[in-house]
């Protein structure tokens, strides 16, 4: 099974009225559940609501709050500033992005999925830490203007 089948699986999966999903062939096994009571809390930055969406893993959504824009995880796994445990962060606090510029990556069931800024700013705060697990529609990190304080 290929690693654009098993996407396309866990896509649907989400998209699907069905709570669980226990799939084995050829040696390969995957499980997935929506069940809420195995689902990792996660601390949202205040006054940020969480709207489940359907999106793709390298394209996350921009949320605006009052001239913010908030770069949220796009799905559940372990957050990395770097591409590699000793190397130098993708992005800063201070640092300016540009659209489609990557920020960070997430790795879910080992593969590293690249994260890019879907518009142009400065990071103003970086919600989460290396190594730390996120969940779906969790806030990374908050981009704003250059004039903003």
């Amino acid at each position: 099974m290929t690693i654009k089948e098993i996407q396309s699986i866990i896509k649907d999966f989400e998209t699907s009225s069905l709570m669980t999903l226990e799939l084995e062939m050829d040696g390969f096994k995957l499980k997935l559940s929506k069940n809420k009571t195995q689902e990792v809390v996660m601390n949202e930055p205040k006054g940020e609501p969480v709207k489940p969406q359907s999106e793709k893993p390298t394209s996350p959504q921009p949320v605006q709050l009052n001239h913010q824009m908030i770069i949220k995880s796009p799905l559940v796994g372990t957050f990395y500033a770097s591409s590699t445990p000793t190397g130098k962060p993708f992005v800063e606090v201070g640092h300016h992005v540009k659209k489609g510029q990557v920020v960070c990556i997430i790795e879910a069931m080992k593969i590293m999925n690249e994260i890019t800024s879907p518009y142009d700013g400065i990071i103003k705060e970086i919600f989460v830490k290396n190594g730390e697990v996120v969940g779906f529609n969790h806030g990374l990190m908050r981009v704003g203007d250059a004039n903003e304080k």
